[in-house]
């Protein structure tokens, strides 16, 4: 962190536009260049627990820096809930914001590649919520604009620069598959935020942590993984879930040191498998589109979602049923990974009577 000058005299400057910036940092995030600067150090540590030690990804598309400035305001109230209001969005003028209160909010200036990011005081004993609403909102809002990548909701998976999407909805088990896969060799990639460059078809995300419910640990029979696990912090989702926060930068498996080369994509189901030695199914190409666009609905209204969705179905997109144990479901990848273009069969009762027409997957 390098210290910079502080000029704090409201009177003289009542829009805080000289208030200097004490501290700064720069990280390479998502193939993109991040520098960040605040009056606060505590701020900038949250920086720093979400995005220190992560592969420096590099993607074949050039931008400028990309500034966020997050500024730490005084106030404190005693917290009388769990949890902060949600976050409220607006645009205009050229401007992206995302509200929770008149103390905690940020402002995007994507044509200029800026942020602002303020917080109150208070708001450091939540740091969850400032870190993923406020902190993570920022980042990947601007790499998505400014490098142009299609933002999908999902997991990603790989080995040998090879990498498969993990999709469906909440609940559907991604994450746990996800870190399945990567207990069993395969390359982690990311596991709720995956960021696809269209043209190359290249993916990259941020693999800093992995968040699984208590019920997951049945299936870990590695004393030292469930420790790690085990003794994560716990966060608790909006929606009221609980999930273990574990640190994936401790070691554990390998994280994808590049972008992956997408070769398809699996549509995870919590519906058990008919057949332990198939799990999986092919979906057709035009079932497979329109699924897409049900399942990423934020997607789907990007620019060059159309062409980009047409091209990930042609790779191939797979329903994989839950077989009796998730290393069932990672030998199922393995094998997708280790043959792409291998068509297996398609489901029995899929579009347009199945539940894959609708995108109700019951996943």
């Amino acid at each position: 962190m390098t210290p910079r000058y502080d000029v704090s005299d409201l009177m003289a400057d009542p829009f805080c536009e000289r208030s200097g910036h004490r501290f700064s940092m720069q990280k390479q995030i998502l193939g993109g260049r991040f520098q960040f600067e605040s009056n606060s150090e505590a701020l900038l540590r949250l920086v720093e627990d979400a995005y220190a030690g992560l592969p420096q990804h590099q993607l074949p598309v050039t931008a400028p820096p990309f500034h966020v400035e997050l500024r730490l305001v005084s106030r404190y109230v005693p917290i009388e809930s769990v949890e902060p209001p949600p976050v409220q969005m607006q645009s205009g003028a050229g401007v992206l914001c995302g509200v929770m209160d008149a103390f905690n909010y940020v402002m995007l200036v994507p044509d200029q590649q800026r942020a602002l990011i303020v917080a109150s005081e208070d708001m450091l004993s939540r740091a969850y919520h400032l870190r993923y609403e406020l902190i993570e909102f920022v980042v990947f809002t601007l790499a998505t604009r400014g490098l142009g990548l299609m933002p999908l909701h999902g997991a990603c998976v790989g080995r040998d620069g090879r990498g498969l999407l993990l999709l469906g909805s909440s609940g559907s088990g991604k994450s746990t598959l996800a870190l399945h896969s990567l207990l069993h060799d395969l390359d982690f990639l990311a596991e709720d935020a995956v960021f696809v460059h269209p043209d190359s078809m290249l993916a990259t995300g941020v693999a800093n942590f992995v968040h699984v419910q208590t019920d997951a640990l049945r299936f870990l029979d590695n004393d030292e993984i469930n420790r790690w696990i085990g003794q994560a912090p716990v966060i608790r989702r909006r929606s009221g879930v609980e999930k273990f926060e574990a640190d994936l930068r401790d070691g554990h498996g390998r994280l994808a040191m590049a972008p992956l080369k997408l070769v398809g994509a699996v549509c995870v189901s919590r519906e058990p498998a008919d057949d332990s030695d198939r799990l999986l199914s092919a979906v057709p190409v035009p079932e497979a589109v329109a699924w897409l666009a049900n399942d990423q609905p934020y997607a789907a209204g990007q620019p060059g979602w159309s062409a980009f969705a047409q091209r990930l179905a042609q790779l191939g997109i797979h329903r994989l049923r839950r077989g009796n144990h998730p290393r069932a479901s990672v030998e199922a990848l393995r094998k997708l990974l280790d043959g792409a273009g291998t068509t297996f069969p398609a489901a029995e009762g899929t579009y347009p009577h199945g539940d894959l027409a609708t995108g109700d997957v019951s996943f």
